[in-house]
């Protein structure tokens, strides 16, 4: 991905993790609570199989959608 757009995307997933603050289901894992700003980048991490930074340019506006979903449902 172009530095550009992984800044772009950073800041996408950046605010994800500010909307998402305090809606993220309580976890035995997490008993301090959930950081919403690694579950965004693992969610990605995991879904496209490579860091947002590692992620082909012809993904983003793809990224961005499933980051929009994250947000709605925040499982």
């Amino acid at each position: 991905m172009t530095p550009e757009n992984a800044e772009r995307l950073l800041g996408y997933m950046r605010n994800a993790g500010r909307d998402l603050e305090g809606r993220l289901p309580d976890s035995i894992d997490h008993p301090s609570g959930r950081n919403p700003y690694a579950h965004v980048a693992l969610c990605v991490k995991r879904r496209f199989g490579a860091s947002y930074k590692d992620i082909d340019d012809s993904l983003l506006e793809s990224v961005m959608e499933y980051i929009d979903q994250l947000v709605e449902d925040p499982r």
